[in-house]
């Protein structure tokens, strides 16, 4: 995997997202073996594997909610993680969580109400999270993710739950990020449409009791 990457004036860019030697085990058993990657602004990473294999617990560590046994991440950018579990107050509605994460600021507050109405959201109704299906859950989790314009993106399996043409939706979002001169790392375990990534990862099969 190359260490650089160019723009297309052909100016070279540093990476966003470093990670070198990276290991984890749970209770003696690793998860993570020797794992690097790197991405650079304007850049989808796909991150494949088994089950088992150690996709979550590497975006985890790379957003800093877990720690490494060994190996270093190195992050120069905001991040925006959506986890693979929306983390979502299930009696707020859509609109109400838009206004808690925007922590009162307007911008940030109109930009979740776009991002949620490119996803097919809507914000009318006085639905409450507890309520909406699992494919609008993980569209609020994604926008929240995106909230304030962050340069670096964590997307585990962020799709879960949308229909054909939402998930066809979510890859064309992709491309408009990396032109935007984001960096995104996405988990996914559908093979179909890898050739939309500039680079994929595949973690190796994991010892047998290995975790997510």
């Amino acid at each position: 995997m190359s260490t650089e990457a160019s723009t297309g004036t052909g100016r070279r860019t540093s990476p966003l997202l470093t990670v070198t030697g990276l290991g984890k085990s749970y209770r003696r058993r690793p998860v993570l073996r020797d794992v690097s990657l790197q991405a650079h602004p304007g850049q989808v990473v796909a991150v494949t594997g088994e089950n088992g294999s150690g996709k979550t617990t590497l975006l985890r560590i790379c957003a800093g909610l877990e720690t490494a046994d060994t190996g270093t991440v190195r992050r120069c950018a905001a991040i925006g993680y959506c986890p693979q579990e929306p983390a979502l107050f299930d009696l707020l509605t859509p609109a109400e969580h838009l206004a808690l994460f925007a922590s009162g600021r307007v911008d940030a507050a109109a930009e979740g109400r776009q991002l949620l109405a490119s996803l097919g959201v809507s914000l009318r109704a006085r639905t409450l999270v507890r309520d909406l299906s699992g494919g609008a859950r993980q569209k609020l989790s994604l926008a929240l993710a995106l909230l304030g314009q962050p340069g670096l993106l964590l997307l585990d399996e962020p799709y879960q739950g949308f229909d054909h043409g939402s998930y066809l939706d979510f890859w064309d979002h992709a491309d408009t990020w990396r032109r935007q001169g984001k960096a995104v790392v996405v988990v996914t375990h559908l093979l179909t449409e890898l050739d939309r990534a500039d680079q994929v990862l595949e973690l190796p099969k994991p010892a047998q009791g290995g975790q997510e």
